[in-house]
């Protein structure tokens, strides 16, 4: 039989590699963004996907059918995706790809609220607290990049809001549909919601929605922003499988580590002390969140003395 810890170390392991892969599609998606419109390259994430999705699903795949219920919340998850990486690669196109991740580490405090506001789960005054002090933390990131590089510095912030909704879908869906399907339907939904989009921008001829022919290399990295989402969104489907989200939330902020190491390694970029600051207090905060949860869990798991006793 296999027992709890058993899955949850393939569930770590799984974080981990969304960790690692994930800053690929957004330093790809910094590369690209010096040609192609940020509508272009989020539409070529879901084009890319779908077309690498499609084999596994029909090899793997313990079946594509879907029920009405399975089709509204892969609309849903498709549509906050879209959201997140379109405000995601706009902030990253202008700014360093560490302030831009360090700004939306406010995920998990935004995810406490929407637990309040939509299931009712109890915040008590430390972790509203901690969430006051993670945003301040933040604070110390934005008001840098606000004055060097305007409101886009503020995109963070969206894509925070965005991604937590995102995992919370995830979370729901991991329960009722196998994380193969789950990928290439989420992708060619969100293909056919970004097409529309992309025809608007090019009639309207909005910049960020235009619509270019890519040149060279531009071509490479649009792929590889499609070919790192699907690797690193599969880690991190399979990893919600198997672990709890308050067990693999920690392991989220190591995605810091891998976003200064290709910040630095391909464009230069290396965090200033204040954002470091920043990054220091988003983290901790974020931590004694995470963990006041799981003592949470831990109380409501802990069985009521009976009168005998």
């Amino acid at each position: 039989m296999t027992s709890y810890t058993d899955r949850i170390l393939p569930g770590v392991a799984l974080m981990l590699g969304f960790c690692l892969f994930a800053p690929l599609i957004d330093t790809a998606a910094k590369l690209a963004s010096a040609t192609v419109p940020v509508g272009q390259i989020t539409t070529a994430r879901y084009v890319v996907q779908a077309a690498l999705m499609l084999p596994i699903a029909l090899v793997l795949g313990p079946g594509l059918r879907l029920t009405r219920r399975g089709l509204m919340l892969v609309t849903l998850r498709a549509l906050v995706s879209i959201l997140a990486t379109f405000t995601f690669v706009w902030a990253v196109s202008v700014m360093p790809i560490a302030d831009a991740l360090a700004i939306a580490f406010v995920e998990p405090f935004i995810l406490l609220f929407l637990g309040r506001l939509m299931f009712g789960d109890e915040v008590g005054p430390r972790r509203i607290g901690a969430s006051v002090v993670g945003f301040g933390g933040a604070l110390l990131v934005i008001q840098p990049s606000l004055a060097a590089f305007g409101w886009v510095a503020l995109m963070p912030l969206s894509t925070a809001l965005f991604f937590a909704l995102y995992m919370l879908v995830t979370r729901q869906m991991s329960r009722e549909m196998h994380p193969v399907p789950m990928q290439f339907h989420t992708a060619w939904v969100g293909m056919i919601l970004c097409l529309p989009l992309m025809a608007i921008g090019a009639l309207t001829g909005t910049e960020s929605l235009g619509l270019v022919m890519p040149q060279g290399t531009a071509w490479a990295y649009l792929v590889a922003v499609g070919a790192a989402a699907t690797v690193s969104h599969m880690f991190m489907t399979y990893a919600l499988k198997f672990a709890p989200s308050a067990t693999l939330a920690p392991l989220h902020y190591l995605e810091i580590v891998s976003a200064v190491a290709l910040g630095y390694w391909v464009f230069g970029d290396f965090p200033k002390p204040l954002t470091w600051a920043g990054i220091a207090v988003i983290v901790a905060s974020g931590l004694f969140i995470i963990h006041r949860e799981r003592l949470t869990a831990r109380s409501r798991l802990r069985p009521v003395p009976s009168a005998a006793e």
